[in-house]
């Protein structure tokens, strides 16, 4: 295999469906040796890797990062992508399902990284990229659990960065926007007016339209490329412009008699 990535091994959570098999895709076609982790890994086409794993158990994360080390014959890449959805304000949920959500989306990275630190070590081209949110930096209506859980993905990212940044791991994080993936489309088909919950997640994003996970993969596969060795304790946007623009709304002008007569 050619590419920037030929010879390296890499997993990715959540590597089952929408963004997670976007980015293994993409790996794999600049190169890589890929193994995907779901829960549900059926639908995994080869050449990548099926391998069940549930991040919230400690026992099933440790067996499949070393069943993925042992079908690749090492480990060079982890993408932490698997995560889990809320939505309502901060009284939509009981403790338990805050609780939960924590659990998958930030011990899960956690756990994941953990089992993976032993083999990075050892790589020469070692990098870590999590899949965080815009919802960790813009404040979101109805996503306070999911927020809250991405926020501290981001504030883990700098501090993994820090910590293993001597070891020669880089660790990165990226922060779509709201993605046309299968979890979005359910969230939008569930919603008292489709058409325009859509139409209202396409118009918040200053490009006009949904992120495509194709577009997050590629962001993801800069960050672990070792083409961006410099690149360490970053957070990248891919959001359409949410972030950092602020545009103004288009305006309706009354027509002057001299342009009613032209």
């Amino acid at each position: 295999m050619s590419g920037e990535f030929a010879g390296l091994a890499a997993v990715v959570t959540g590597g089952g469906s929408g963004i997670g098999l976007a980015v293994a895709e993409l790996l794999a076609a600049r190169g890589a040796a890929v193994a995907c982790l779901d829960l549900d890994p059926s639908q995994v086409p080869a050449p990548l890797h099926a391998i069940a794993c549930d991040v919230g158990d400690a026992d099933s994360v440790n067996a499949a990062v070393r069943a993925a080390v042992d079908r690749l014959g090492g480990l060079d890449i982890l993408v932490n992508n698997a995560g889990a959805g809320a939505q309502g304000t901060i009284e939509a949920q009981s403790d338990d399902e805050w609780h939960r959500v924590y659990d998958v989306n930030v011990v899960g990275i956690v756990r994941v990284t953990r089992a993976a630190l032993p083999y990075l070590r050892v790589s020469a081209s070692a990098a870590v990229v999590n899949t965080c949110s815009i919802a960790a930096t813009a404040g979101l209506p109805g996503r306070a659990l999911y927020s809250a859980t991405k926020g501290a993905v981001q504030a883990l990212t700098l501090a993994m960065a820090a910590d293993h940044v001597g070891e020669g791991i880089r660790v990165n994080c990226v922060n779509p926007g709201t993605v046309d993936t299968p979890w979005v489309r359910r969230l939008v088909d569930a919603a008292d007016d489709p058409t325009a919950e859509y139409a209202a997640l396409r118009a918040r994003q200053p490009i006009g339209r949904l992120v495509t996970p194709a577009e997050v993969a590629a962001a993801v596969a800069y960050l672990a490329s070792p083409l961006a060795a410099a690149t360490t304790g970053t957070v990248l946007a891919v959001d359409g412009g949410m972030h950092g623009l602020r545009l103004r709304p288009p305006t309706t002008t009354t027509p002057t008699a001299e342009s009613r007569q032209q």
